[in-house]
């Protein structure tokens, strides 16, 4: 994945293969700690524990129709390129919740892209979703 924008769009399907009705965006930039914080929560089916330990292995899908899950997995890569961390929270039934901690300033991690077309074509191809989205910038 070339950059953030193109995560957040493979994130967000999943969540709505997952049936959610409530997706919310944050990503907040944080000078200061040097942090960039993207979070992507939803409101869809969630998962059992077996398969939050198996999200982030690219032979390990929920997909039918393919043999790999690598929007998970090329996610954590891009974390750890970046000196960062991933945390995944779910629970059948309650949703889903995405953490990808980035250090900022580090010279491999991704671009941000496009973020508002990115939005902006979610919204418009999934009407029947409610996005929030939320950047925030600190810059001191």
């Amino acid at each position: 994945m070339e950059d953030l924008s193109l995560h957040i769009l493979d994130i967000v399907e999943n969540s709505i293969r997952a049936k959610a009705k409530n997706i919310t965006i944050r990503l907040t930039e944080n000078a200061k700690t040097d942090l960039l914080v993207l979070t992507i929560s939803d409101d869809g089916e969630g998962m059992d524990e077996a398969h939050v330990k198996r999200s982030t292995d690219p032979f390990f899908t929920t997909k039918s129709e393919k043999k790999t899950g690598l929007g998970l997995a090329f996610l954590t890569q891009s974390v750890e390129e970046a000196e960062g961390s991933m945390d995944l929270t779910s629970a059948p039934g309650r949703g889903t919740t995405v953490t990808a901690r980035f250090k900022r300033s580090h010279i491999n991690r991704k671009p941000l892209g496009d973020l508002e077309e990115t939005v902006r074509c979610l919204k418009a191809t999934h009407p029947d979703v409610h996005f929030s989205f939320k950047h925030v910038v600190h810059e001191e």
